[in-house]
């Protein structure tokens, strides 16, 4: 499975919030220039996780974004399945029916094998994902790494 590009910005951007002091927020702007990204694209994608509850946003001179909830709350899965949806990345078309090798209809009563150990591993990847939290991974950083990504992060330019 391949996931987009932005579903890593979106991990990312999740996982520097996480380190920010609590009530700190990061603009669109401050967290394009800590990755080198685009700001219009990186805004655009932060806000999908606004809409799913994972960021909460405000505007003003002093807005930005923030966890919408505990790091402890925020899985993985919560920030994959938000920015690129919760479908399997396999769809079976039963081309096992088709073709010179066409099965017999009776041949074909139980769902496809390739398919079923397909969901089985998707689901798999899907419960990896949801047993990693963000506080989980502020956890296996070095102690030093939240105070210089809040340094760098939120510094002056």
């Amino acid at each position: 499975m391949k996931l987009p590009v932005s579903t890593e910005w979106l991990l990312h951007c999740a996982a520097s919030l996480a380190q920010l002091d609590p009530g700190s927020s990061a603009s669109a702007e401050q967290l394009a220039r800590y990755f080198d990204l685009p700001v219009a694209s990186l805004a655009k994608r932060l806000q999908v996780l606004v809409r799913a509850g994972v960021l909460s946003a405000s505007t003003g001179p002093r807005g930005g974004f923030r966890l919408a909830r505990p790091a402890e709350e925020i899985t993985l899965l919560l920030i994959v399945e938000a920015a690129d949806g919760v479908a399997s990345p396999y769809e079976c078309r039963e081309i096992r029916r088709r073709g010179r090798g066409a099965l017999p209809a009776g041949e074909c009563l139980s769902p496809c094998v390739l398919a079923v150990r397909m969901a089985e591993a998707h689901e798999a990847w899907r419960s990896s994902l949801a047993s990693v939290t963000l506080a989980g991974i502020l956890a296996s950083l070095p102690a030093s790494a939240p105070a210089r990504t809040r340094s760098l992060l939120l510094g002056a330019s």
